[in-house]
């Protein structure tokens, strides 16, 4: 996919009255998802939010659904990929707090409840904060895996997962990474959004990630009480895989699967904020396995 800036098309909408969050929302010709996305969010959210959507093409009515609704939004003639789209929908976004949200999720009664008090907890503003995403698939250790409430919207029993949810419990995550996640704008514009050299999109999140970390950021958190039922792979299924482990580690010069097992911790419980990468066993060995299979120098 073509990484150069796409036109985009930018169109504000009144103001939310005491939205608390900013969600951003990407969607590439995802209709059906998205309805059910932001039916979510207004049915099962305890406090206004302020919804921006990002439209990558929309020739499937997408676009003439969202200008009905009177949604903020931004849109490309092309799909954009992801990175491009959320940075395009973040310049909307009015509230101290982004949350970025894919169209292929649905936000569980409580979700922003949880979050807010996870926010409130950590006190201060250098922190990366994740729902916990309800899978189907089995593999996902920093999910709640193996709960089939239906791979399609038309196939989706949301009476069912509501009835379940309450009975769904885990100890809190590290390695906060994954949508639906949640941070500071202040801290969104300090390191610029999602890398737009990623496109469409593989791999943006660990890079998202990183560039946190480089910020100062030590507190990558999986909030367990706040919790999204995920299709998956709706949009990505339709791209080829991209090289962005590769860039990921010329990048930064370690690999991307080090940084989230070793650094980052995904999936281990929750333990608090994270020690300095430098100091972590196996550092010099990362490195050098960046170094051997991605030809840095």
């Amino acid at each position: 996919m073509d990484p150069s800036a796409p036109r985009i098309e930018r169109h504000p909408a009144e103001p939310v009255a005491g939205a608390r969050f900013s969600v951003v929302i990407p969607t590439w010709n995802n209709l059906a998802y998205l309805k059910l996305c932001l039916q979510s969010v207004r049915k099962n959210s305890a406090v206004p939010h302020d919804v921006v959507v990002h439209v990558n093409d929309g020739s499937d009515g997408t676009r003439e659904w969202v200008r009905q609704q009177g949604l903020a939004h931004t849109w490309s003639e092309r799909n954009a990929g992801v990175c491009w789209g959320i940075n395009a929908a973040a310049s909307l976004a009015r509230t101290p707090f982004v949350v970025y949200l894919n169209d292929d999720m649905y936000v569980c009664p409580g979700w922003d409840v949880a979050l807010w008090a996870a926010v409130e907890a950590v006190g201060h503003g250098r922190f990366f904060l994740s729902a916990t995403m309800i899978e189907a698939g089995e593999q996902n250790r920093a999910a709640y895996a193996g709960h089939d409430f239906g791979r399609t919207v038309a196939t989706f029993r949301e009476d069912a997962l509501l009835a379940a949810v309450s009975r769904l419990s885990r100890p809190d995550w590290s390695g906060a990474s994954w949508p639906p996640n949640i941070v500071s704008r202040e801290l969104w514009e300090l390191v610029g959004g999602y890398s737009v050299e990623f496109s469409p999109g593989h791999s943006s999140d660990y890079d998202f990630s990183m560039k946190l970390w480089r910020a100062g950021v030590r507190e990558f958190r999986g909030v367990a009480a706040s919790k999204a039922y995920h299709f998956g792979k709706v949009s990505t299924s339709r791209l080829r895989s991209g090289e962005g482990r590769g860039l990921f580690a010329r990048k930064w010069g370690i690999p991307a699967s080090w940084f989230y097992r070793a650094v980052l911790r995904m999936g281990e419980e929750y333990r608090g904020p994270l020690p300095e990468m430098e100091t972590l066993p196996g550092y010099g060995w990362a490195r050098l396995k960046a170094r051997r299979y991605f030809l840095l120098p």
